[in-house]
């Protein structure tokens, strides 16, 4: 499975300030660049945190396709709700990956057409990552697009599912106060730090566009 994580951050790494303003920090083109990367995936993926902050569409717009990609949550305990936007496109399957499937709230995220997938926990704690892609792989997902926060960006990399980073950096300073990129790897070693190798670099109006591949073990 193809798994590319989008990041658009501040040129010091930032997703947001402290208190969680994000909109807009990287320009017009490079959300235009954004909507065409999500046309090239099968399914756009986030953490529930995201569901509960922005209340996303996560769909293409702008792009004439023929169906919506799927939007799949991360939401160990069905925190997600029935009404949340994600659930008005009407093409496209709302995959909702939890621990603990509590009878009343799957109950009410299916009649809103959500699709419930149950995933074991992983050890360090969240969602077994590992067990997410396999069960995505089996509902026909071959490429996956990342665009949760720290978190869940964390959770992917630590789990060893990332093919593909698509970064997007503005000319901004937020500082050390704002939301990290990425969340905690729990790395001792920098030889234990996942590595990648650069296949592009570009201007994207004012923004800086980077494009990577995981660095394959020789």
């Amino acid at each position: 499975m193809q798994v590319t994580l989008k990041i658009a951050t501040s040129l010091d790494g930032r997703i947001a300030t402290a208190s969680g303003e994000s909109k807009w920090i990287t320009g017009e083109t490079s959300r235009v660049e954004v909507q065409k990367l999500r046309a090239s995936h099968d399914a756009i993926l986030v953490g529930v945190g995201t569901v509960l902050a922005d209340d996303p569409r996560l769909t293409v717009r702008g792009i004439k396709l023929p169906g919506q990609p799927d939007r799949v949550v991360l939401d160990s305990r069905l925190r997600t709700p029935p009404d949340a936007t994600l659930f008005v496109p009407e093409t496209g399957r709302n995959i909702i990956f939890c621990a603990e499937a509590d009878p009343d709230k799957a109950a009410a995220l299916r009649a809103a057409r959500g699709q419930i997938e149950q995933v074991p926990t992983a050890q360090a704690g969240g969602l077994d990552i590992g067990a997410v892609c396999k069960r995505l792989a089996a509902l026909n997902v071959s490429r996956l697009f990342i665009e949760g926060g720290g978190q869940v960006a964390a959770s992917f990399l630590r789990a060893g599912m990332i093919t593909h980073v698509e970064w997007f950096r503005a000319p901004i300073m937020i500082g050390s106060e704002g939301r990290p990129a990425i969340g905690s790897l729990g790395l001792e070693q920098l030889s234990l730090a996942p590595r990648f190798v650069r296949t592009g670099v570009r201007s994207s109006g004012d923004d800086l566009w980077e494009s990577y591949e995981i660095r394959k073990a020789e």
